[in-house]
């Protein structure tokens, strides 16, 4: 061990030269010496050093006094001569030979000759000796509470005319004790002071941060000197599972890319550590029934050694914390208490990043879905002034304020005087669940915008509410549908109406006996038929509308073959167009490849097209076609009415919409056929376009895939 350059002695070409050499005879000025030159001295090596300087002064003879490194099963000793020079040296334990002389815990001379021929030629010690060695040991079996690691002194070569009695040397030995043991102990109380100062700091830090990789950090530098262990990891509970994850980057940077390594809930010594709830010291751990060796052949990291304890929040197992492979010796109690005197922060520290983490992702949760939303959203304080907006309130607004966040709401959504004031108010006080107000509020250009103003208070911490969200609802669709709504209701009364007081009128006739001659009943009974298949047709409609809207038409699909259904349906059509005076043409593919969904959407949508292609064409022809292209089925329905004004394309498929013109017109309908047959259509991914010519008439095509068989 190098010595610190304040020490009272000087090191030249590793050697130990005493500054002011002083010489004595007398046991009571050996004493004095040692006092004077060891009594501001700390260290277990100096007073070696200076111990073996003033016993070979004092008896005349080399003296080497050695003291045992356990961890690297070596000795450092120093060797000193009578004339004042030390010479340091550093044996292991094989070459020193030490082993069998610790056991003389009192002072003893050994001839060289007398001793074992493999003692004597296996030791440094006793090739240094010419004749004999007085020597002892310093070890707890000569003193059983003493601090400090083993050491041996031995005279070399003592002189025989002046021979060092026993007795004497054991009382020196005894002095070196009081030494030794006050050494060692500071030496225990500096390292323990450093090892306190460094969990402290570590704690702190940890204390102070919420970055999981930055608590990772913390542990790969002072943590592991401190501990002197080879790596450090943690491995996280997983909740659900009860599984451990272990994070590759603190085994080393060249385990980074490793993939998280997972135990399974009891697995291995994490799994029962993190079970039991108990620490563990295992110091070969091949040996031990627990231990996991598939980490290990996966990492290619030799674990031998280890501590492991449990990272508790509460009574709730978190995690585990390991120590892997002491570097010299074994691991011990001590080490036990320092890895525990940092789980608890450590524990602390990764369940507050955990919950930073699991906060902040809740954040942005609700930001996204705060900006997303399609309704307007804002939040007020108690003031009125809005305190968070998203972009579909300034929508809303129709973009006429540059400053919404920090603005009053009042001066925003422009109402009667006190009415959103009483809102809030009503919001942040009121035990009503949910507080609603409906308004039509003032928009550019004198028009006003229809809305309902949810509102709901936000509690702090303290559940006090002094914030309130509400959400701003466009009611301009959920009105119009409502108009809609109206309008078919007024539609279907008057369809309902017509042919039913036209079949009651020719009823009544009939059984008045107006129609005496057979030409007259049967054109009477002929208006009665129609009248009754419209009948039959629009509450057909209004029943595949309910079917629709409770998705009963939107079965399982399954092969259909469509030349069936043509065949089925087209013979009353056919009778219609003809009736009234149109030429009906088809040009049917046989033998069309099947297409899924099932027959009577396919049926539903062929009468609606070609219903709809009688009803608006006056004269003319209607034309029906569908073949099959590339996996594709194409089904055509053309005819030469009154085709469709530009301005109505966009709305043509939506629910309840009948372009002006067939109003305008008295063509009777509903609004409903188009929507049905497109939403139909879209549930076996089919599509329908269309083209029109105003005045010259209209093409609808549907385009279904060939059925994978």
């Amino acid at each position: 061990m190098p010595l610190p350059a304040w020490w009272p002695i000087s090191i030249n070409a590793g050697m130990i030269v005493d500054v002011q050499p002083q010489q004595s005879h007398d046991i009571q000025g050996l004493w004095q010496d040692v006092v004077n030159d060891l009594r501001d001295v700390f260290d277990v090596h100096f007073v070696c050093a200076r111990f073996s300087h003033h016993i070979a002064r004092y008896t005349a003879a080399r003296t080497l006094i050695a003291v045992a490194d356990t961890e690297s099963k070596c000795y450092d000793l120093w060797l000193a001569n009578p004339n004042g020079h030390t010479f340091q040296h550093r044996w292991t334990q094989d070459e020193a030979g030490f082993d069998v002389l610790m056991d003389y815990t009192h002072p003893v001379y050994l001839d060289k000759l007398e001793r074992p021929a493999i003692e004597v030629i296996s030791s440094r010690l006793w090739l240094e000796t010419k004749n004999r060695l007085m020597v002892v040991g310093l070890t707890q079996a000569a003193r059983a509470n003493n601090t400090f690691p083993p050491v041996i002194l031995a005279l070399i070569d003592p002189s025989e005319s002046r021979p060092v009695q026993p007795h004497t040397l054991q009382q020196i030995v005894d002095l070196m004790f009081v030494f030794l043991d006050r050494a060692a102990l500071r030496q225990e109380v500096d390292r323990r002071t450093i090892e306190f100062a460094v969990i402290s700091d570590v704690s702190r830090a940890l204390s102070s941060t919420l970055n999981v990789e930055q608590i990772y950090q913390l542990l790969t530098g002072p943590v592991r000197q401190t501990l002197n262990v080879e790596t450090l990891s943690i491995g996280l509970v997983e909740p659900i599972t009860g599984d451990i994850i272990f994070v590759g980057t603190l085994f080393g940077p060249e385990f980074e890319r490793l993939p998280p390594i997972r135990l399974s809930r009891g697995q291995g010594i994490a799994g029962w550590v993190a079970e039991h709830q108990e620490p563990v010291i295992i110091n070969n751990t091949y040996s031990d029934q627990r231990f996991f060796s598939g980490v290990d052949r996966r990492s290619g990291f030799r674990t031998s050694s280890m501590i492991c304890i449990p990272l508790k929040v509460d009574d709730r197992t978190i995690g585990v914390l390991q120590a892997i492979n002491r570097q010299f010796g074994k691991f011990t109690n001590h080490d036990l208490e320092l890895m525990q005197g940092l789980g608890g922060p450590l524990a602390a520290a990764i369940e507050n990043a955990n919950l930073h983490a699991d906060v902040l992702a809740e954040k942005r949760r609700i930001e996204t879905l705060f900006s997303s939303m399609s309704e307007g959203l804002v939040t007020v304080n108690r003031e009125g002034i809005i305190t968070k907006a998203n972009s579909a309130f300034s929508t809303l607004m129709a973009g006429q304020f540059d400053k919404i966040v920090g603005a009053p709401l009042r001066e925003l959504v422009r109402l009667e005087k006190g009415v959103i004031d009483s809102l809030i108010g009503r919001i942040l006080d009121s035990t009503e669940a949910n507080v609603h107000l409906a308004a039509d509020i003032s928009q550019p250009e004198g028009r006003s915008l229809p809305i309902l103003i949810s509102g709901a208070p936000v509690d702090n911490e303290h559940r006090a509410a002094n914030e309130a969200i509400l959400v701003f609802s466009d009611l301009t669709q959920i009105r119009e549908v409502e108009r809609m709504r109206d309008d078919l209701f007024q539609g279907i009364v008057h369809e309902l109406r017509t042919p039913l007081a036209t079949i009651l009128m020719y009823s009544r006739l009939l059984r008045e006996g107006k129609a005496r001659d057979p030409e007259k009943s049967e054109r009477f009974l002929g208006v009665i038929e129609r009248e009754s298949d419209r009948l039959q047709r629009m509450i057909r409609q209004m029943l595949d509308l309910a079917k629709l809207e409770a998705r009963e038409m939107r079965r399982s699909p399954e092969p259909v073959w469509l030349n069936p259904v043509f065949d089925e349906a087209l013979p009353p059509l056919v009778d219609r167009a003809v009736q009234k005076g149109l030429l009906f043409r088809q040009r049917i593919e046989t033998d069309l490849p099947p297409v899924m969904g099932n027959s009577e959407v396919y049926d539903m949508t062929l009468k609606n097209l070609l219903d709809n292609a009688i009803k608006f064409t006056p004269s003319g022809s209607i034309q029906l076609a569908a073949w099959q292209d590339n996996g594709t089925v194409i089904i055509e329905v053309t005819d030469e009415g009154i085709g469709i004004p530009p301005e109505a394309m966009n709305n043509l498929f939506k629910r309840f919409y009948r372009a002006q013109s067939a109003v305008e017109r008295g063509i009777a309908g509903t609004g409903l056929g188009l929507y049905m047959v497109k939403e139909n259509l879209k549930n076996y991914n089919g599509h329908i376009a269309v083209q029109s010519t105003l005045g010259k008439g209209s093409t609808f095509t549907i385009h279904l895939p060939v059925a994978q068989l």
